[in-house]
């Protein structure tokens, strides 16, 4: 069972983070700025001997994403010691495109068990994150969870499979709730031109980032030493956005 096992110190540099996942972990370019994936946000949380290699793509489902190759080009470099984290469900509820709707309960599951079980069998450890919530909130001023039985399936899963859950949806729900419909505005990706709910601008990466190394901490996934700046403030001038998107 993965669920709480002891972390085991590794020499520096012998483990990556990969990163599997869409548009709100991606990394973005210079033509998207100011929006910006958590992925991008996360390697200030971690120490340097800790790299990240994020592969998490716009508009990708647990469906696609597998389909296009790139799981397989994960399981291709991942090794012995290395991390997978999964969030994928956003893009998996989208029932009008058969390239990338998954069932819940049925073909989301079989699909996530593809990661876990790939990352397994080359010595890496999987770790599954219910997908970060969008910014929407009732007439009371309440946050609305957004993705249905999604997070729950993963839930169920991680339980069944023992594999570390970081329950990303349920913890950014909160968050967006503690700050409001105003204050949220200031993390997503709002702009004179373009009010967008589900992507982040730097501040909401950062503060989603955070969560994330948090919780790698608190489940035991990451050592104390693995992680930093918790408690700090991060600039958002940290945030750079590569001119053209690698081939």
């Amino acid at each position: 069972m993965e669920e709480g096992a002891p972390v085991t110190a590794a020499g520096p540099g012998r483990r990556t983070l990969y990163l599997a996942g869409d548009s709100t972990a991606a990394q973005k370019y210079a033509s998207a700025a100011p929006e910006t994936g958590w992925g991008m946000a996360l390697p200030f949380f971690l120490r340097p001997a800790l790299p990240v290699a994020n592969h998490a793509v716009n508009g990708r489902s647990s469906k696609s994403f597998i389909d296009e190759g790139r799981l397989t080009a994960i399981l291709g470099a991942i090794g012995p010691g290395d991390l997978l984290l999964v969030q994928f469900g956003h893009n998996d509820q989208k029932r009008e495109d058969p390239a990338r709707y998954t069932e819940p309960w049925t073909t989301y599951q079989e699909h996530l068990r593809e990661y876990v079980a790939g990352a397994r069998a080359r010595g890496a450890r999987p770790v599954l994150l219910t997908s970060v919530e969008r910014r929407r909130f009732d007439e009371g001023g309440g946050a609305l969870p957004t993705h249905g039985d999604y997070p729950a399936a993963m839930r169920d899963l991680a339980a069944e499979e023992g594999v570390a859950l970081l329950d990303i949806q349920a913890l950014s729900l909160a968050l967006w709730g503690k700050l409001g419909a105003e204050e949220t505005k200031r993390y997503f990706n709002w702009t004179a031109s373009e009010q967008d709910n589900t992507h982040f601008n730097p501040p909401g990466a950062i503060a989603v980032a955070r969560l994330v190394a948090a919780e790698l901490l608190h489940r035991r996934v990451l050592a104390p030493g693995d992680v930093r700046r918790l408690d700090d403030e991060v600039p958002e001038s940290w945030i750079t956005w590569p001119a053209e998107e690698r081939a």
